[in-house]
């Protein structure tokens, strides 16, 4: 594909001003019209088309000339990563990013044969825009074109191109971080820099490079808005001849359908966390297509019209051209902390000084390195009450639990002191320590977040499981990654995660069973999926069960955690005495498939311990820097609910369990969230997002 990348507002100014009289289209003719080119500047041509810059008088020209077929939109397509952060030290050994093991990548070995082409910012092989050249690499294997327009494929045009083509094919040599499919043969296009964007042209170009090249897969960690002909017939005309395309569904947490991802040719990946769950920035549109109007309106459902499977797209770990990412290290008491860096970095050590919130400045901190607890007020000015009294260094703490390391904007810092960010799972260890030592500076290495980050996880799986069964086509490869997905969110099928979380060795073991042409091809006879209510009065409890399963529960077990225990599907038990007990229900499906779940229950005679508390927790990122809040609850009984922020409605809305909260501010801010049943006073705790 070829396509600018924007990524500096002075580059999006110059593109709009030059574009003002002007659009770049894509031009299709037949054999008569080669002359139709005459006069004008062509951007890219394929087989039967050109794109150029016209403006309205040019393109009626044009249209009224011998040989001229069709006129559309070269949209724009847009690399796809956000909250990239830098964290972790794989110099001093070998390092295997979490989505590794989470698909099932290690228990594989790849065989010859496969060729990915990576479509995107090229490859730090040489001197480029952001680093010099990454060593991880089997540079042997390893060949490119560019694009006009971007340079050399074999240096950057920003860090993306190298951090995408890290994780399909990073080489496993002993030093820095391993791909999915370690030392794949890849053919790299340069389609973009790090100041500019793309075209769908460029991709329809980038497809032929691509079959030139030998290479019977595609990733393309990239998309835009609206789709055209010869794009879309680019990556029919490789999927037909055997390949198999992949690329990025999106990062803006939205149902739109981003192209090139959303043709039916093209396989959609959507992004997963290293708990399994849904990125909140992954993209999910609809795998039903609407298209006519009128009487020649037609729907259409297929797969590829939406998300099909997913893979580890948050905090991935993988390589940078040499010297363009930050890392950070940290140790308290000399052991080794999980953080996360931020552009304050150093290496400093001393003695700890806790600061609660750091919502003022204090002297106990001179001289120490300050423990911050999150919350309240900004990040940078938590850092600047650290070094306005005279602290080293800042540790700062994560107050949700799960959410893992803080990834900090410190936008407003005027401090130079170290900073990092941590889980508050490690709270307990860093605020009890004594001495600490931080770390954070340049490497070759770092993390991003994005479907641009799944998509080439994905494409390194496929090319894995492909280079066992090299008889197969790419279609054949496409269909045994999604029988074989591990089934997350709504059971079967969902437009959240298609078919669940890509499984190498899963598909290894169907095909092996199956062959290339597969057996029972229907991915949708998964595990059952235990889920119960309950409602107490007094001693008392009811239990309701809410289990799913495709073809339903054959068996239940409940264990009330009192020594007592039931095989019926909603069943009533009365506790002996005050206390909390651990509730577990397994369930079994016929196929002999089996899930278990847990709740704590609380009883007390003489009181009523049943649901009726409201339940929010909020998960705060950005979108185009612009701050974002995604808010959950349960315990709600009535049908609609109110939203508040910062003591003001700002929202009723259905009782669903989930709401966003799009705001318009960039920077430092902080959010306080409360949920109301609507009209009520009955309302949950309040939570607190920090920007």
């Amino acid at each position: 594909m070829s396509f600018k990348v924007k990524m500096a507002c002075a580059a999006t100014l110059l593109a709009l001003g030059s574009a003002a009289h002007a659009e770049r289209v894509i031009v299709s003719y037949d054999s008569n019209g080669q002359g139709l080119k005459k006069g004008h500047q062509v951007k890219v041509e394929g087989k039967g088309w050109f794109a150029v810059e016209l403006d309205e008088n040019g393109k009626s020209a044009i249209r009224g000339k011998k040989g001229f077929k069709s006129m559309e939109a070269d949209y724009k397509r847009f690399p796809m990563a956000i909250y990239n952060d830098d964290a972790g030290d794989p110099a001093s050994q070998q390092l295997t990013p979490y989505a590794i093991y989470q698909s099932q990548a290690d228990q594989l070995t790849l065989q010859p044969g496969q060729k990915v082409c990576v479509i995107d910012s090229g490859i730090a092989g040489g001197q480029g825009e952001t680093g010099g050249k990454n060593f991880d690499f089997d540079w042997s294997v390893i060949t490119g074109d560019s694009d006009s327009g971007t340079g050399d494929w074999f240096t950057d045009g920003g860090p993306h191109g190298t951090h995408v083509a890290g994780t399909v094919g990073a080489a496993d040599n002993g030093f820095g971080v391993v791909g999915m499919a370690p030392g794949v043969p890849m053919h790299i296009i340069k389609v973009f820099n790090a100041s500019g964007w793309g075209y769908s042209s460029d991709l329809a170009y980038a497809a032929e490079k691509c079959t030139q090249a030998g290479a019977n897969i595609i990733t393309m960690s990239l998309g835009g808005g609206g789709a055209n002909s010869v794009e879309e017939n680019a990556f029919n005309t490789f999927t037909n001849n055997g390949g198999l395309v992949l690329a990025a569904a999106g990062n803006d947490g939205n149902n739109v359908r981003s192209y090139p991802a959303g043709y039916k040719s093209v396989m959609m990946i959507g992004a997963n966390d290293a708990n399994n769950n849904i990125a909140s920035f992954s993209q999910f549109p609809s795998n039903t297509k609407t298209s006519g109007r009128g009487g020649n309106q037609t729907t259409e459902t297929d797969d590829g019209f939406g998300v099909e499977i997913t893979a580890g797209g948050v905090d991935t770990l993988s390589t940078y051209p040499s010297g363009g990412a930050t890392i950070a290290s940290l140790t308290v008491d000399g052991v080794g902390v999980p953080t996360a860096a931020t552009d304050n970095t150093g290496s400093v050590s001393g003695s700890t000084y806790f600061m609660g919130t750091a919502e003022a400045t204090d002297s106990g901190a001179n001289g120490k390195i300050c423990v911050i607890d999150r919350g309240n007020i900004s990040f940078a000015d938590k850092i600047n009450n650290c070094g306005n009294s005279g602290g080293i260094g800042a540790v700062v703490i994560n107050n949700v639990a799960g959410e893992g390391v803080i990834y900090m904007d410190i936008t407003g810092v005027t401090t130079n002191i170290p900073a990092v960010g941590t889980a508050y799972e490690d709270r307990s260890a860093i605020v009890g320590a004594t001495n600490a030592s931080i770390n954070s500076g340049a490497s070759d290495y770092g993390y991003m977040s994005g479907t641009s980050m799944a998509t080439p996880g994905a494409a390194g799986v496929a090319a894995l499981v492909w280079s066992n069964f090299p008889s197969c086509t790419g279609t054949e490869i496409r269909e045994a990654l999604k029988a074989t997905a591990e089934d997350q969110g709504a059971p079967g099928r969902d437009d959240y995660f298609g078919y669940g979380i890509v499984k190498a060795k899963n598909a290894y073991d169907y095909l092996l069973a199956n062959g290339c042409a597969g057996g029972d091809t229907d991915p949708t006879d998964n595990a059952p999926v235990a889920s119960f209510d309950y409602s107490c009065t007094e001693l008392s409890c009811s239990f309701t069960d809410g289990s799913s399963d495709d073809n339903g529960i054959a068996t239940y077990s409940w264990n009330f955690g009192d020594g007592n225990s039931s095989t019926a599907v909603n069943p009533s038990h009365t506790f002996a005495a005050d206390g909390t007990y651990t509730v577990t229900l397994t369930v079994t499906d016929s196929a002999g498939q089996s899930d278990s779940t847990s709740q704590t229950v609380t009883v007390a005679a003489g009181g009523d311990t049943g649901g009726d508390t409201i339940d929010l927790s909020a998960n705060g990122y950005k979108v185009k820097g612009r701050h974002n809040i995604d808010l959950a609850w349960s315990g709600a009984t009535s049908n609609d609910v109110d939203v508040y922020r910062n003591g003001s409605l700002i929202a009723t809305t259905a009782n669903d369990g989930a709401f966003t909260d799009s705001t318009n501010n960039r920077g430092g801010a902080v959010y306080n969230y409360q949920l109301c049943e609507a009209g009520t006073s009955t309302c949950s705790s309040e939570v607190t997002v920090v920007f």
